[in-house]
């Protein structure tokens, strides 16, 4: 049976790849695992049955047979631990690679997700422009540290891992910014876990959805 994840039925990133089923979609891409996707409304995603799948009203969830996840973190977990190529076999790399993903969502992610916050429900708000710059400096201090730990390697620890998809999840956030373009190997990194084709497929299918609500004819 094949999984079912859900998604925005229109998303607000507007395409551009930064919604939580990205990371999902792309895990499932690696993995070579065919999965169904039910596209969610706004109004649906706060309704009895769909905060049955997610407490909190959001999305994605992960469905496959009698379980039901959420939390896009946990579902990129359960797809590399039940699938071939996401984590390493040998012990101890298996352990550092899952580490790399707590620390990308614990560690880099926050700040970054502070960004947002400023820039988008912040901006008039008069201590906007003070704020700013502390946040900012709070990103470069991640990246100068993720930077020093990456050095001129392809990926975080050997060969590409889950660690890398959450962790390029998360960098992609900061595309807008401009604070990837000063750390060139950061940035780089960024760019060869966009390169992947599972990536590629993963972003195709989820523009496609934005793409379809754009023009209803795309969708008949």
């Amino acid at each position: 049976m094949n999984p079912t994840i859900t998604a925005f039925e229109q998303s607000p990133d507007r395409g551009i790849g930064l919604a939580r089923d990205m990371p999902v979609r792309w895990a499932l891409e690696e993995a070579g695992q065919p999965y169904n996707v039910r596209l969610v409304s706004f109004s649906a995603m706060k309704e009895p049955a769909h905060r049955a799948l997610h407490p909190f009203g959001q999305i994605p969830t992960y469905e496959e047979g009698d379980l039901a996840l959420f939390e896009s973190g946990s579902i990129i977990f359960h797809i590399a631990e039940r699938n071939a190529g996401l984590l390493p076999t040998d012990a101890n790399a298996r352990a550092r690679a899952i580490t790399w993903m707590f620390a990308a969502l614990s560690t880099i992610e926050p700040p970054i997700l502070e960004l947002q916050t400023a820039m988008i429900l912040e901006r008039d708000e008069p201590w906007h422009k003070q704020r700013l710059p502390l946040v900012h400096d709070r990103i470069r201090g991640r990246l100068a540290d993720l930077s020093q730990r990456l050095g001129g390697a392809d990926w975080l620890d050997g060969a590409f891992s889950a660690g890398d998809l959450q962790m390029v999840s998360v960098l992609r956030r900061l595309r807008r910014s401009g604070l990837l373009d000063e750390v060139p190997n950061i940035s780089a990194y960024v760019a060869r876990g966009e390169a992947r084709p599972a990536f590629k497929r993963a972003f195709a299918a989820q523009l496609a959805v934005f793409t379809a609500t754009q023009d209803p004819a795309a969708a008949q």
